[in-house]
């Protein structure tokens, strides 16, 4: 396996990236929404073989004080070689001399990002499009 590491846009093929989001599975996002998520963001973290999109992450990040790490995916393929892994450390490299790195798990994947020195917050709260699914899903609870 000979991965090809990237964290430019340049050549990005959108489409591509639509389908490794939905068969990662990190839902269904349409290619443009990625662009624009992807191209608002500060940090980016790619992963092909043989030309073909594996593994892919970004992060928000403001310079200073705060960079959110989100959207790690990888190819059903490809999970469990390491590659997600790669993208958290490489986004958490480009992330350095922030004060804080956040990121959002997807529930029951806490423990892989405990690994990296992640700690759950206390105080951490969200706003959600549509609330009840996210308390289905677990990611938030209600009072």
């Amino acid at each position: 396996m000979a991965i090809v590491w990237s964290e430019s846009l340049t050549a990005l093929d959108w489409q591509e990236l639509e389908n490794l989001y939905r068969v990662a599975p990190l839902g269904n996002k349409n290619a443009r929404d990625l662009e624009t998520v992807f191209r608002n963001s500060r940090y980016h973290c790619f992963a092909h073989e043989d030309g073909k999109l594996v593994a892919a992450g970004r992060a928000l990040a403001d310079g200073v004080d705060t960079s959110y790490i989100c959207d790690v995916a990888v190819l059903p393929s490809h999970q469990s070689l390491g590659l997600g892994k790669e993208v958290v450390q490489r986004l958490m490299k480009l992330s350095a001399g922030h004060k804080k790195i956040l990121l959002y798990a997807v529930p029951g994947k806490e423990g892989f990002y405990q690994n990296f020195g992640f700690l759950r917050m206390r105080t951490a709260m969200a706003v959600f499009e549509n609330p009840a699914q996210a308390i289905e899903r677990g990611h938030v609870f209600p009072d």
